[in-house]
Parts: structure tokens; C-alpha cells; sequence
């Protein structure tokens, strides 16, 4: 049970990092089209984003995926732009509801680029080989799930909020939050080490 919350623990701290934002900007950006009756749809993504983080982790650990560094550093901000881009340009459009299979497929795929990202730091921080590495696993997993329902149930009453009491419309919050995300991740892409040869 220890062992348990260690790894646990590493899911909740992964994706709650302050010095680590890109996973919280991914969720924002995820999550703010959607309003609590939403709940489900929104479950949905992320526990589908957590599959695809594991997906990648999962075929870290057995050798079976390998990339670079810094591709994976540049493309964790552009799976964020895209999402955040994508906001922007359906905002306030009855046909976003259409589209939601496309939304599943691509937030599936950002996990598994978000997953290989951390895939090398993970690696070193477990012993053995890799048939032991499934279990620990797992317990990151429901640490990740844990702490992104944690971030997801937070924006979805900030924005409840907004939306209520400062009367923001639903398409001009999602407006000023994807304009906000793609302010904050620009600098990531600019500064990117891909860009250093």
C-alpha cells in the first residue's frame, strides 16, 4: 500500500507541478467549452488523455517507442495550441457537438505525445525490469486521473462562476481562456530547444 501512494503520489505531483504548467494548460484548454451538465462528455476526454499518457509510458518502459527529447518537448506545446486554436474557431458553433469524435481521437493522441514526454524521467525513477514496471504503472495512472478530475472540477466551477455571476457568455469565456492559453504557450514553441542546433 506504500508503494501505492509513492507512485500515486508522482500522478498527483506530475500533473500539479506549478513549474510544470503545460499539463494544467492542456486541461484548461480541454475543459473550457464544456459546462458541469457536461460532466460526462468531459470525464470522458480526460480519462481518454490518461489512456494515451499511459499508452506512451507503457511502450517507453518496453522499448518499444523511442524519441527524441526535444521533438516531444516542441510538440507538447503544439498538441495545447491545436487544442486551444480549435476552441477559438468553434466557439459558440452548434456544430462543436459533431465533432466530438474527432475531440476524443485527438485528445487520445496528445496523450501519448504528453505521456513520451515524461516517459524518460519515469524510466529512471524505477528499478528492475520492465514486466515490474506495469503495477507502478497503473498507480501513476490513477494519480494522473486523480489529480486532472482535481483540475478539471476546479475550472468547471470558475467558469460556472464567470458564467453566473459576472455574466460572461459561455463562447466569450471560451474566447478570452483559449486566447489566454495560446498567449502562454507561444513563448513555449518560440523557445523551444528544437530550434538550437
Amino acid at each position: 500500500m506504500q508503494e501505492f501512494w509513492i507512485y500515486f503520489q508522482i500522478g498527483l505531483k506530475h500533473v500539479l507541478d506549478i513549474h510544470a504548467y503545460d499539463h494544467v494548460l492542456f486541461l484548461i484548454a480541454l475543459t473550457i467549452p464544456y459546462s458541469f451538465k457536461d460532466w460526462k462528455r468531459v470525464a470522458l476526454l480526460v480519462t481518454l488523455f490518461t489512456i494515451g499518457h499511459t499508452m506512451a509510458l507503457m511502450l517507453s518502459v518496453f522499448g518499444i517507442v523511442a524519441i527524441k527529447v526535444n521533438v516531444v518537448e516542441f510538440m507538447i506545446p503544439v498538441t495545447i495550441l491545436i487544442t486551444a486554436s480549435f476552441n477559438l474557431f468553434t466557439a459558440g458553433k452548434s456544430g462543436k457537438k459533431e465533432s466530438i469524435n474527432l475531440v476524443f481521437f485527438t485528445t487520445l493522441f496528445f496523450g501519448i505525445i504528453h505521456g513520451l514526454g515524461f516517459s524518460n524521467y519515469f524510466k529512471s525513477i524505477l528499478g528492475g525490469d520492465a514486466a515490474s514496471k506495469v503495477l507502478p504503472l497503473a498507480e501513476f495512472a490513477l494519480g494522473i486521473e486523480a489529480a486532472q478530475i482535481i483540475v478539471v472540477f476546479v475550472l468547471l466551477i470558475i467558469s460556472y462562476l464567470v458564467q453566473t455571476v459576472f455574466r460572461f457568455s459561455k463562447r466569450d469565456w471560451t474566447l478570452v481562456m483559449s486566447a489566454f492559453v495560446i498567449g502562454v504557450v507561444i513563448p513555449l514553441l518560440v523557445e523551444s530547444e528544437l530550434w538550437i542546433r
